[in-house]
């Protein structure tokens, strides 16, 4: 288990048992339970978790990628930004194969913080396709600001958003958190605690 986390770059200490449930968010116990069971992963559907910053997103993903790695799964987490810089640098280096076949082996691929900078239209076709290759059976959990319906907005290409909103949106289990940021609430307590 130790290697299976080293493996997967997650940072311990996200778990669903010390999730804040007294932050007003729209997410509910139900919710949670059916995220921590896994049953989506054992399916080998997507998971995807949309909401503004600071309602605990990062942190869900973290702890799914723990509960996976302690059942003997195998995870890969990065952010999109780290994605995008190693697939640049494997396109460069003519490694991108090496590099696709690392992003699609993981029994569970976390991707956090699509959206926050566009695609190139190689870059989308590439995420498309390592998309393609997972949707038999390997789960990918995306965290995003951006409802599906704005995904166009980073991948320009219609017809490329269009592949790839339909490669998780259809097959998905969808939450869309709303709510107080967890990081402002947790500010205003120790403002007020310091008073």
């Amino acid at each position: 288990m130790e290697r299976r986390i080293k493996y997967s770059r997650l940072k311990q200490g996200a778990s669903f048992e010390d999730f804040d449930l007294k932050t007003k968010r729209s997410i509910t116990k139900g919710e949670l339970r059916e995220m921590m069971s896994l049953s989506w992963l054992k399916d080998g559907r997507p998971l995807v978790l949309i909401g503004q910053t600071g309602v605990g997103k990062t942190y869900l993903a973290q702890a799914c990628g723990l509960k996976a790695c302690q059942d003997g799964k195998t995870v890969l987490f990065l952010s999109m930004t780290r994605w995008l810089d190693e697939h640049a640098g494997a396109r460069e280096t003519g490694a991108i194969l090496k590099f696709r076949d690392k992003i699609t082996r993981p029994d569970l691929l976390i991707l956090d913080d699509f959206g926050m900078r566009k695609l190139t239209a190689l870059e989308a076709e590439d995420f498309r396709e390592v998309l393609e290759e997972r949707s038999y059976g390997q789960s990918t959990l995306v965290t995003t600001q951006l409802p599906f319906d704005h995904w166009s907005e980073v991948i320009p290409d219609p017809v490329l958003s269009e592949a790839i909103v339909d490669r998780l949106e259809q097959p998905a289990l969808v939450y869309k958190i709303t709510g107080e940021s967890y990081r402002k609430t947790k500010a205003q307590k120790l403002a007020s605690e310091e008073k």
